[in-house]
């Protein structure tokens, strides 16, 4: 069974509670239990949370693969600067060659070196970025290079209790809590009864980023929309997606790529377009290089996949890449400002 496959029948056991899922519920009860004692020993201080001069916002969630956490980043990092706080943004850097070396994000780098989504958010965000397996190590690194840094925003690393923090956003898709089990049988990737960080205080917010609640935790709605299309050396060199571009598109023969955790949410919102396209799901964080596709086909692909593609060598090729826009209710925005108050004095409502 490819990983593809494995990845659709697991998702479909935890939207199910099936056979499969029952089976692997002792795989998750040891699972708890590692989390248990992990928690224990945060809570009797044999293992510490680090401390950092500025707060740190965790944007994560508890269900694993593909709810919105770059896209809610994004967004998070518009509020932020909107709101006159200067912020710069932590990540692992996940699928890339040497995840223990701590690295800022520079002009040039390669996905493959600094992971897609961190690369993603440089190049949309405009904000210094660090990677780095070790997050504190990260972090202080940025700020070292940064120092007039207010805020730090960490891409995922909900379940990396040794970063510090100050607020976390979870955020949920349709799928909820899945069949509320922890993996393997289910979708959690944390017990619902631990908090962020065992021992601290820090506040959260709840975000479900698919337009309405799926759980009964109380929190924010969210929308995603195609922003529209752009070249991809014209999303290079920072120039705006246009809907009338991606308009244009339409009954073309297109061919339609997605290296996402759940590409078909992807191919959905291009059919709601009217576009017409072979749809060719790729693995999440899928290499490019060979490319899946004939260099004389016309395709649009994620944002995601396009900073895995250098514009220059691809010369000729009609290659559009699809912005998604994802815009929290202002409600959550004016939560966003109230918690900010409390962190930066200077920046309350």
């Amino acid at each position: 069974m490819s990983r593809g496959a494995l990845e659709e029948r697991l998702q479909r056991a935890w939207r199910d509670d099936d056979r499969l899922a029952r089976a692997l519920r002792p795989l998750s009860l040891l699972h708890g239990g590692v989390l248990k004692l992990r928690s224990l020993l945060y809570r009797l201080r044999l293992k510490r949370t680090a401390s950092l001069p500025v707060p740190v916002i965790v944007v994560g969630n508890w269900v694993v693969g593909g709810a919105g956490k770059t896209p809610t980043t994004l967004s998070l990092l518009e509020s932020l600067a909107r709101l006159g706080v200067r912020a710069g943004v932590i990540s692992r850097g996940y699928g890339r060659a040497d995840d223990r070396e701590v690295r800022l994000i520079q002009d040039g780098d390669r996905a493959e070196d600094v992971g897609d989504e961190p690369l993603l958010i440089a190049q949309r965000g405009r904000v210094p970025v660090a990677v780095g397996r070790d997050r504190v190590a990260a972090a202080r690194a940025l700020l070292a290079a940064h120092p007039a840094l207010q805020v730090l925003v960490s891409d995922d690393g909900l379940q990396h209790w040794r970063l510090p923090r100050q607020l976390s956003i979870l955020v949920f898709d349709e799928r909820g809590l899945g069949n509320g089990q922890l993996l393997p049988a289910g979708p959690l990737r944390q017990s619902r009864d631990l908090p962020p960080t065992p021992g601290s205080t820090a506040h959260q917010l709840v975000l479900y980023s698919t337009g309405r609640p799926s759980t009964a935790l109380p929190g924010f709605v969210g929308t995603r929309q195609l922003a529209g299309a752009v070249g991809l050396a014209d999303w290079w060199r920072g120039e705006p997606a246009r809907l009338e571009r991606l308009h244009a598109l339409r009954n073309k023969p297109l061919i339609a790529a997605a290296g996402l955790a759940r590409p078909q949410r992807f191919f959905d919102m291009l059919g709601d377009q009217g576009l017409s396209f072979r749809a060719l799901p790729l693995p999440d964080h899928a290499s490019l290089d060979p490319l899946p596709w004939a260099r004389t086909d016309e395709v649009v692909i994620t944002e995601k996949d396009a900073i895995k593609l250098r514009p220059e060598p691809l010369q000729g090729c009609r290659i559009w890449v699809v912005a998604l826009d994802f815009r929290p209710e202002p409600a959550f925005e004016e939560a966003l400002q109230r918690e900010l108050g409390r962190l930066l004095p200077d920046h309350g409502p």
